[in-house]
């Protein structure tokens, strides 16, 4: 009997078919292996790619934080320097204001009992005869003027009476003195002054604006002439007797 070899002379040479199976199985193999590399690749550059653009927006973020913080501290110098000149400003004035602690008026309080207030007026150059504002005696002055309000901010006209025997500045609702709306003793007045700095709340005239100083409180009121103003300040001034500095 022949062999099946040397009847299939063909077949002599080739592989196996098992061979041939686990060939092409390990061929799928590599090929499954190179796709999932190329898989891995391509996320791992996107990963990259993503984590570069986060590190990007984080570092414009940063810069743009330190740019915002520059701005911040520019103006907050700019604002401290401002206000560092207007703080100047303000002492300067003070300091002016306290200069002229008895603006328009040459004189100090006075404590004499034979004073003669309205030779007192006309000796410093006012003319009480044509000042129909106001009517001022030996020992008295009144006439109106418009006040501020203390707690509420109003400016409302009164009667004012300045009185050298009772050693006060009385105001009233009107001058028929019947109802009292207020008492300004001798020995708590500190200072008279025109309101140089404006802090009078909405005066109806800054111009004829001036302020009667006491222990606890500043009193701002409005005269009705230049010249009225001028004779209320130096009346009220010889009855400051809280300025102690200058008592005479």
């Amino acid at each position: 009997m022949k062999s099946c070899v040397s009847e299939r002379p063909w077949l002599a040479g080739a592989p196996p078919l098992s061979m041939l199976g686990a060939s092409t199985s390990n061929i799928a193999k590599i090929e499954e292996m190179e796709r999932l590399l190329k898989e891995a690749n391509a996320e791992r550059a996107c990963l990259l790619e993503t984590r570069e653009r986060e590190m990007e927006a984080k570092k414009q973020a940063l810069e743009e934080e330190k740019r915002r913080r520059e701005e911040l501290e520019k103006r907050l110098q700019e604002e401290t320097s401002r206000r560092q000149k207007l703080i100047e400003k303000e002492v300067k004035m003070r300091e002016k204001q306290r200069a002229q602690a008895r603006p328009l008026t040459r004189y100090l309080p006075v404590r004499k009992d034979d004073f003669n207030l309205r030779s007192h007026i006309d000796s410093a150059g006012h003319n009480t005869e044509t000042c129909y504002h106001l009517c001022i005696t030996e020992k008295t002055c009144r006439g109106f003027l418009v006040k501020m309000g203390g707690k509420i901010k109003t400016w409302k006209k009164r009667w004012f009476v300045f009185d050298r025997n009772r050693r006060t500045l009385s105001y009233y609702a009107d001058k028929h003195e019947a109802k009292l709306k207020g008492v300004l003793y001798f020995q708590a007045i500190e200072e008279v002054y025109y309101d140089h700095l404006k802090n009078a709340h909405k005066s109806p005239n800054p111009s004829l604006t001036f302020s009667v100083k006491t222990h606890d409180r500043v009193y701002y009121m409005v005269a009705p002439s230049p010249e009225a103003m001028r004779i209320w300040m130096d009346v009220i001034v010889t009855g400051a007797e809280g300025y102690t500095q200058f008592m005479l």
